[in-house]
């Protein structure tokens, strides 16, 4: 409508309607600029109608299937209902739905979208543009911790070293981005035209990871305290436990779960433990979907050794990918639970490296 801001390529170029026919918009320059081909454009949330999934997003559903997705994005979600919308075409296996929030009206009715995706993507760019920029900090940070305390994973992605899309180093301002996401609880942070299209892919991802180890490592103490949610079954109380042996015990070094579905590693996750937590599973699957996960290093464990002990097989596949020290005493946590009546949910205590 007359009046109404266009923005192309996450706020690069500022457009304002001056007049709208049935097929045609006319606007005036505000602010030019160079834009690619098949930049985004974004208009005001409010003059979004219609489902938030298209036909072109159904038809493309099966060959995200049929490429063996580990997770799809969902763009532009408005409400819980648009996830919905997707589950419904997904098998009850997955994948996971992230849910990419892009909208003033995403914000407000996150607390809902949160409830029925498994993920959440904090997509600062188009955010950017339909909120005040100020104000994107702030509800990145909101956005985060309601998603840990409602057991979703969270994503912080867009411009996070846009920079290094032509030069070889981050800016100092975009360092303190990355680790301000970090800082702020984030499971993951995302590159998108850096790698997708810039002239560095590779520096640029050895960036982030550097400035997320180095985060993690010296900033431990200022993210968030761990949030412990009410204890609901025997698989939470057994994670609970781990969580509180892992501060009561300093020897440990790490936890150790076995999990088929992901979900026990979630779930411990959730609780952001200081150690990292080494996930064995025997599917490649959900060792792939866990990698977005706080924390978590997903091990795929063979099944070629049925006769040994299952703490024997984790030990030798921990060894291989050299997650044990050399000649270094270890002690890990290990963790196994199940959500079947009469199942064991197992919380042991092993010694590593005694006899190398």
């Amino acid at each position: 409508q007359p009046g109404d801001r266009v923005l192309l390529a996450d706020g690069a170029v500022e457009l304002r309607v001056v007049g709208s026919e049935q097929d045609v918009v006319q606007t005036m320059i505000v602010h030019g600029g160079v834009i690619r081909t098949r930049s985004g454009v974004n208009v005001p949330s409010h003059r979004l109608t219609g489902e938030a999934l298209t036909d072109e997003d159904r038809a493309a559903v099966p060959r995200a299937l049929e490429l063996r997705a580990d997770m799809i994005a969902q763009s532009f979600v408005r409400t819980a209902a648009d996830v919905e919308a997707l589950r419904a075409l997904l098998p009850a296996d997955g994948p996971p739905i992230v849910a990419k929030i892009e909208t003033r009206q995403a914000v407000d009715n996150f607390d809902e979208i949160v409830g029925a995706a498994d993920g959440v993507m904090v997509a600062r760019g188009d955010l950017g543009v339909d909120l005040p920029f100020q104000d994107v900090p702030m509800v990145q940070k909101r956005l985060i911790e309601v998603a840990r305390q409602r057991g979703a994973f969270s994503i912080v992605a867009t411009q996070m070293l846009e920079s290094m899309t032509t030069a070889v180093r981050p800016t100092r301002a975009e360092v303190s981005d990355v680790a301000n996401a970090v800082l702020d609880g984030a499971d993951a942070v995302m590159l998108s035209a850096e790698t997708a299209i810039g002239d560095h892919p590779v520096e640029a991802a050895a960036a982030m990871t550097a400035i997320c180890l180095a985060t993690e490592r010296d900033g431990a103490d200022d993210i968030p305290a761990t949030f412990l949610p009410p204890v609901a079954n025997h698989p939470q109380a057994i994670v609970h436990a781990a969580h509180a042996l892992t501060d009561a015990y300093p020897g440990a070094r790490a936890i150790w779960c076995f999990t088929r579905s992901g979900t026990t590693a979630q779930m411990l996750s959730l609780l952001r433990p200081k150690l990292p937590i080494v996930a064995f599973t025997p599917s490649p699957v959900p060792a792939r979907r866990l990698t977005v996960r706080n924390a978590v290093i997903p091990l795929v464990l063979g099944t070629n050794h049925t006769g040994e002990p299952l703490i024997k097989r984790m030990e030798q596949a921990a060894r291989a990918q050299d997650l044990i020290p050399r000649d270094e005493q270890m002690s890990v946590v290990l963790v196994t639970t199940t959500p079947d009546p009469g199942g064991v949910n197992r919380l042991e205590l092993h010694e590593l490296n005694e006899a190398t």
